[in-house]
């Protein structure tokens, strides 16, 4: 092929590149899509070290009632999200102290009662309320006031996180031990609550209400499989959401898919990989990297 050939079949893969880039809605999706999947990628491996990826589910299904009451009250249905939100992370809690019961009855409980309230908010009102908007999200009808509202966030936890990673990995590695040395414990809790509505409530409008649990757990399994540090850990799982969401919202225009779904079908792929290939606890890594061991020892 000659010169002139390669350049111009260069220029048609450039072409095919930004083509997404070229409206305005594209580019909000996009964006968007990738600072809800680095907010969401932040926290998963907290939830994946506690095992509370039972709670994302929860908070999830428990913002459907405030989304259902925002749009037949026809006011922003973050504010309804966030009081539902919040009701359902303070009634878990509350349950926790109070009962005997375990945490798996509790989660499940609150999160199926309020699910439960949504929809039947929405079969009241079914004309005023869109179910699949909510549900399914939709990440094409971003304004850019939500994009304000998740860069703030993005940015709010990041900060945190950053800041108090130390302290955050202890109480959720240790409680008692972090009680002992005189952490705030329940503040600490309470602040990654507060954390993880926000991030369920910015991934409602990319992925909607159901598969944004997959979003706060998969980045961090997948990350806890390739590194062994936790600081590694939490970094990579941000780099999986990012990336997985911003090529994801990028390729769903190729494709002409919905963004949410391809998405997590791209982190359970990356999970997947790992889950067979990884030099620690893959499959098929680990036995890989056991026979090069074993032939090292015995050539020397």
């Amino acid at each position: 092929m000659d010169i002139e050939g390669k350049e111009m079949w260069l220029d048609i893969a450039i072409e095919w590149a930004l083509a997404p880039l070229q409206y305005a809605y594209m580019q909000h999706a996009i964006l968007t899509s990738a600072m809800v999947g680095a907010l969401c990628g932040m926290l998963s491996v907290l939830l994946i070290l506690k095992g509370w990826s039972l709670i994302g589910d929860a908070l999830s299904h428990a913002v459907v009632p405030g989304v259902a009451i925002a749009y037949a009250c026809n006011f922003p249905f973050a504010v309804g999200a966030a009081i539902t939100g919040g009701l359902a992370a303070v009634a878990m809690a509350l349950l926790k102290q109070i009962t005997h019961l375990k945490q798996d009855a509790i989660i499940g409980l609150v999160f199926s009662t309020f699910f439960a309230a949504g929809l039947f908010i929405i079969s009241l009102v079914p004309t005023s309320i869109n179910i699949n908007s909510i549900i399914f999200g939709n990440i094409l009808a971003i304004t850019q006031a939500d994009m304000i509202q998740i860069a703030v966030t993005t940015v709010i936890a990041a900060l945190l996180i950053s800041l108090k990673w130390r302290d955050l990995m202890l109480v959720f590695f240790d409680e008692g031990q972090a009680s002992s040395m005189g952490l705030p414990v329940r503040r600490y809790q309470w602040l990654f609550y507060c954390l993880l509505s926000a991030s369920v409530l910015a991934g409602l409008k990319s992925v909607g209400a159901i598969l944004v649990v997959a979003m706060v757990v998969t980045p961090g399994a997948t990350a806890y499989l390739l590194c062994k540090n936790f600081r590694n850990t939490m970094l990579l799982s941000t780099v999986i959401g990012f990336t997985t969401s911003l090529f994801g919202a990028w390729l769903s225009y190729h494709t002409d898919t919905t963004t949410g779904p391809l998405i997590v079908v791209m982190q359970t792929g990356c999970f997947i990989l790992a889950f067979l290939f990884s030099p620690y606890q893959g499959l098929i890594g680990r036995r890989l990297s056991f026979s090069l061991r074993r032939q090292q020892v015995i050539s020397s």
